[in-house]
C-alpha cells in the first residue's frame, strides 16, 4: 500500500489543487493512504478534514525577508520543523511528498530529503513562489501549470481542477449544467450570460465599474452574473437581468452558463475559464508580486482573454471596450475556441503520472538519507 504526503495550503489556490490531486490519487488507489500536511491557520484546516483527508499541522514559518528577531529564530525554528516532517515520514511509512507551495511545503521538501523519499513539486502560478523556486532545484520532479513557468525540470501537467468543473470539457455535460444554473440563479436562457467574478474575498476595482455599469450591461441583452464577494463594497442594484450574490457554492454551474467573463487572473481561474472554454476580461490583482499577470499570458497570447490593468478597468472602458465585444458573437465564439485549446482537463491525471515516477525512480534502493540545504542538488 502506498502513503502519500501532500503539502500545502493557506489559500485556496494551494488546496484546491492539492484536495483534486488528493481525489486523483484515491481514485486510482482506494487502498493509498493520502495524508496532508499544512497549517493550523490556513483554509486547509476547514477544507481538508471536509474532504476526508487526514490533517497533519507544522508550525506557519514565513521565509524571513529581512534582518530581525524573527530571523535570528527562524533557523531554529525550521530545523525543528524539518525534524517533525522527517518523523511524520518515517512513522507513517511515506512514500513520496507532493508540494503545491505555501508554508508547509519547504518543510515538507527539507523533510521529504532527510528521509530519503521522493518529493514532487506542483507550481500553481506562472511566476513561482520562493518555496517552489528553492525546492524546484532539488527535485527532478516539477509539474508547472502555465507554459510559460521557468523553473528547473518543469513538465507542463495544467493545474489539478474538481472533477466538477473539468466534467464540463464535455459539450453535453455543460450545456446540461448551463440549463442547471440558469433555473438555480433564476438567469433568462434566452438571454447570454456574463459572469463576473474577483474571487471569495470579491475585488474592489471589477465589482464597482461592473455595479456602476449594471444598466448598461444589461440594456445590452445579456445576463449578468455577479459573484462578489463576502467582502463587497456594493449592494444589489435589483435590475431584472442581474442577479448579484455574495458567494457562490456551485461554481461548476456559474462557469457552465457563461457565454463571458470578467474576473481576476489567479492561476486556478484562469485554468477553470481555459478548460470550460469561457472567454474573457482578465484584471490582475495590483497588488503582490504580478503572479496574475504573468498567470493570463498564455490565455491572452492565445487569443482567448483579453488583458486590463486594474486601474483601466472603469465605467469606461467598459462602455467603450467591453460592450463592443460583447455585441460581436462570432468574436466571441472565436475566443472561446481559443480558449479551449489553453485548457488541460486532465491536469490531476497527468500530475499523478509525474508521482508516479518519481516512486519509480526511487526504486527498492532510494537515496541515502540526507540533509542538504534546501536548493543543494
Amino acid at each position: 500500500m502506498t502513503t502519500y504526503l501532500l503539502a500545502g495550503g493557506g489559500t485556496a489556490g494551494h488546496v484546491n489543487p492539492l484536495l483534486a490531486t488528493a481525489d486523483e490519487l484515491r481514485r486510482r488507489d482506494p487502498a493509498a493512504t493520502v495524508l496532508v500536511l499544512g497549517t493550523a491557520e490556513g483554509l486547509e484546516a476547514r477544507l481538508v478534514p471536509e474532504r476526508g483527508y487526514e490533517l497533519l499541522t507544522v508550525p506557519k514559518l514565513p521565509f524571513p525577508r529581512r534582518p530581525n528577531a524573527a530571523a535570528l529564530r527562524f533557523p531554529g525554528a525550521l530545523r525543528r520543523t524539518i525534524a517533525q516532517v522527517a518523523s511524520i515520514i518515517r512513522s507513517r511509512g511515506v512514500d513520496a511528498v507532493v508540494g503545491f507551495g505555501g508554508y508547509a511545503s519547504a518543510p515538507g521538501y527539507l523533510g521529504a530529503r532527510r528521509a530519503g523519499i521522493p518529493f514532487v513539486i506542483h507550481e500553481g502560478n506562472a511566476k513561482p513562489g520562493l518555496a517552489n523556486r528553492l525546492g524546484a532545484r532539488s527535485s527532478r520532479w516539477v509539474g508547472v501549470t502555465f507554459a510559460s513557468t521557468t523553473l528547473p525540470n518543469a513538465t507542463l501537467v495544467g493545474m489539478p481542477l474538481r472533477e466538477e468543473v473539468t466534467a464540463l470539457a464535455d459539450p453535453e455535460a455543460r450545456a446540461a449544467a448551463a440549463a442547471e444554473g440558469a433555473s438555480l440563479f433564476g438567469l433568462d436562457p434566452a438571454r447570454p450570460t456574463l459572469l463576473v467574478t474577483g474571487g471569495s474575498l470579491g475585488a474592489r476595482r471589477i465589482n464597482e465599474t461592473i455595479h456602476a455599469t449594471a444598466e448598461r450591461l444589461v440594456g445590452a441583452g445579456w445576463n449578468v452574473l455577479h459573484i462578489a464577494g463576502d467582502r463587497s463594497e456594493v449592494s444589489d442594484p435589483h435590475l431584472p437581468g442581474y442577479v448579484y450574490l455574495e458567494y457562490c457554492d456551485r461554481m461548476e454551474l456559474a462557469l457552465a452558463v457563461a457565454d463571458f467573463a470578467v474576473s481576476r487572473a489567479g492561476g486556478s481561474t484562469v485554468s477553470e475559464l481555459a478548460v470550460v472554454g469561457v472567454p474573457s476580461v482578465l484584471v490582475p490583482y495590483p497588488v503582490g508580486n504580478g503572479e496574475q499577470r504573468f498567470n493570463a499570458q498564455d490565455l491572452v497570447g492565445a487569443g482567448g482573454a483579453l488583458l486590463v490593468d486594474d486601474a483601466d478597468f472603469t465605467p469606461d472602458w467598459v462602455a467603450g471596450e467591453l460592450l463592443a465585444v460583447l455585441e460581436d458573437r462570432d468574436r466571441i465564439q472565436q475566443m472561446a475556441a481559443r480558449s479551449v485549446e489553453v485548457g488541460i482537463p486532465d491536469a490531476s491525471a497527468r500530475l499523478v503520472a509525474l508521482v508516479e515516477r518519481a516512486l519509480a525512480s526511487a526504486g527498492p534502493g532510494r537515496q541515502a538519507p540526507g540533509e542538504p540545504a534546501l536548493g543543494q542538488p
